[in-house]
């Protein structure tokens, strides 16, 4: 028996479907992405929960004439197979399959590309002015969870919509999480729209009120159920929403495909801007998802039976782990460290930190920049605060480490995990443009491990510092070395010789370290004595060891897992120039281009870091050749 999900290329399919035909379509997407999921890995839970809702979207509006924005993306996998990839949907995430997020350049489904959170009510609206001034007809929708609407980007979207008043549809998919569970005002005033007493009550009344009214009375109920404009000032008086000149409509069942399609159909012919409330629940559909949504969120491969998560047995910790728990033992002897993290407790490794420490804890959301600037208000009256961020979300926050942290020279230390190529998650979360954005800061320290060891070592270090620092370190297991009982501070700014030579000398940073020392194995089999450093800091650099190398072999190599363009490599250039000093170099690490996604390896290769490569640019530079 044919499947109805194999007759489905294009959404404007869905609106032919019967009511019963879209149940069983939506039992069929789930089988499909959990089936896929385990074996690819990706962001289950989320997609899992937002089946019915864009079953309903595609069934009544008309794609791609009609623009939906998904913010972030991890829900939209149902969309992504929905839109002529159900066959490519195998190849999630692998390289040179589709990405796990909207992409423009992958779909004219794909309205705005995504990947980061609380963009898409901004999107939206300028799609909606732009319509307007072309003068189209076009519906522009942006489905935003509840963890992205505490985005400050998400509010300033709001307010400006409400100020236009320009025909806009705000879907707030609201599963009471995001990544883990969700924190702050805006949380706990969807919470209570969703259980508010008053408004279950009234709503009963009304419904008895309606009922009762001859001939009529079924049709008032349903509209009425549809758009609560005359009910909802009574229900929830001053709704934020409300007040910022949006059409409320909800909460309403986001797994009631009859109720959404109904409401959806409603609000399509409404003028202004509307918001729809939607309640779903993340990981619907398979119980080891609901049961823990947050290890379904972003999830390996999986065991789809059991639910159990695959790993290497025998694995080293990763470096997220590490840092945890050093961070708990640090904070154990020195009160005045707190932690913070943007909606991260898990990713970011504080949770353990979050139990022992509650009182010194701060989980602030979806909110980078608040996150910086309050790590800077806890310096400035005397604490030691660690925000710990993956390196693609510290991009947003710039601003506050330059003007709030670096300004003030206030002692901040910024942890920055996932940084380099992340691998499967693609371009919108490679951690690799760091290094060049933060050695340009006046006062901060910036520094990488080579492994776990000196991982530990670098956090000490940073605390002990008087100003702002930032150490940065990979995704995934850390080097493996054993961890030492007697950890002590990093000279400032100093390197370590790991291997001697004179032909050629590997400058490397963090993750490199150990790619350097095999490419140099690789040239000692060709004769050519490669001296390997591990360089710690990308600033200060420690300018000493540079110029002496400098001094004694035919060639420098820098190598880093950051973006060429203003990062390790040009900091050496800059300080050879002001010495005087010119000697080869060659620069490897990531190119001028967006990297896609895929295995780490995989990508390393793509950008010519693994030590292979290394190995054969080096003999290049010196001009010898080997068959």
């Amino acid at each position: 028996m044919t499947k109805l999900l194999e007759t489905i290329d294009e959404p404007q399919r869905l609106g032919e479907l019967s009511l019963p035909e879209l149940e069983q379509l939506a039992a069929e997407l789930r089988t499909y992405i959990i089936q896929t999921v385990a074996q690819t890995g990706g962001h289950l839970a989320p997609s899992l929960g937002t089946v019915e809702l864009t079953l309903a979207l595609y069934s009544v509006f008309k794609l791609p004439r009609d623009k939906v924005i998904w913010d972030v993306g991890h829900q939209a996998y149902a969309h992504k197979i929905l839109t002529g990839r159900r066959e490519a949907f195998t190849a999630l995430r692998r390289y040179g399959g589709i990405t796990g997020f909207p992409c423009r350049t992958e779909s004219s489904y794909d309205a705005f590309g995504v990947g980061h959170a609380s963009t898409s009510i901004s999107a939206a609206l300028g799609m909606a002015i732009a319509r307007d001034l072309d003068d189209r007809g076009e519906h522009v929708i942006a489905v935003i969870g509840d963890g992205a609407m505490t985005g400050g980007e998400a509010f300033e979207a709001l307010n400006h919509a409400g100020q236009l008043g320009k025909r806009l549809i705000v879907i707030l998919n609201d599963n009471g999480m995001s990544i883990d569970t969700n924190v702050g005002a805006m949380s706990e005033y969807l919470s209570r729209l969703r259980v508010m007493p008053q408004y279950n009550k009234a709503k009963k009344d009304l419904e008895g009120f309606f009922r009762s009214i001859p001939h009529i009375g079924d049709t008032v109920l349903k509209t009425a159920e549809y758009i609560k404009d005359g009910v909802k000032s009574v229900l929830v008086p001053g709704g934020i929403f409300a007040e910022m000149g949006f059409t409320y409509v909800g909460p309403l069942d986001g797994h009631n495909l009859r109720l959404l399609r109904e409401v959806f159909s409603e609000i399509r012919m409404m003028d202004g801007p509307v918001l729809v409330h939607v309640h779903t629940k993340k990981g619907r559909g398979y119980l080891p998802a609901e049961i823990e949504p947050d290890k379904f969120h972003g999830v390996g491969t999986f065991d789809v039976i059991s639910g159990q998560v695959k790993k290497d047995e025998g694995a080293p910790p990763t470096y997220t782990e590490v840092f945890g728990q050093t961070l708990v033992k640090l904070a154990a002897e020195n009160p005045n460290i707190t932690a913070i993290t943007a909606a991260m407790p898990g990713g970011t490794g504080l949770k353990v930190f979050a139990e022992k420490f509650p009182n010194r804890y701060f989980d602030v959301g979806i909110a980078e920049e608040h996150a910086v600037t309050l790590a800077a208000g806890m310096a400035a009256a005397g604490k030691r605060p660690v925000a710990a961020i993956y390196s693609t979300f510290a991009q947003r926050a710039y601003d506050q480490l330059l003007h709030d942290v670096c300004l003030q020279n206030l002692p901040v230390t910024l942890c920055l995990d996932r940084a380099g190529l992340v691998g499967d998650d693609g371009p919108t979360h490679h951690g690799v443009f760091d290094l060049s954005y933060l050695r340009m800061m006046p006062n901060m320290t910036v520094m990488a491990p080579k492994d776990e060891n000196e991982l530990r070592r670098m956090l000490i270090t940073a605390l002990s510092l008087d100003g702002p620092a930032a150490l940065r370190y990979p995704r995934g297991t850390a080097a493996g070395v054993p961890l030492t009982d007697d950890v002590q501070p990093l000279p400032l700014g100093k390197g370590e010789i790991l291997r001697e030579g004179g032909d050629v000398c590997f400058l490397a940073v963090g993750s490199m370290t150990a790619n350097a020392l095999q490419a140099a194995e690789l040239l000692a089999a060709d004769s050519i004595a490669a001296e390997v450093v591990n360089m710690r800091f990308v600033k200060p650099l420690d300018r000493e060891l540079l110029l002496e190398a400098a001094g004694h072999v035919k060639l420098l190599v820098t190598v880093e897992e950051n973006v060429l363009a203003g990062g390790f490599g040009s900091a050496v250039l800059e300080c050879l120039a002001d010495a005087g000093r010119t000697v080869p170099l060659l620069r490897l690490g990531i190119p001028d281009r967006f990297v896609p996604q895929g295995d780490r390896s995989l990508l390393w290769e793509e950008c010519g870091l693994l030590p292979y490569q290394m190995a054969a640019r080096v003999r290049e530079r010196l001009g010898r050749t080997y068959g």
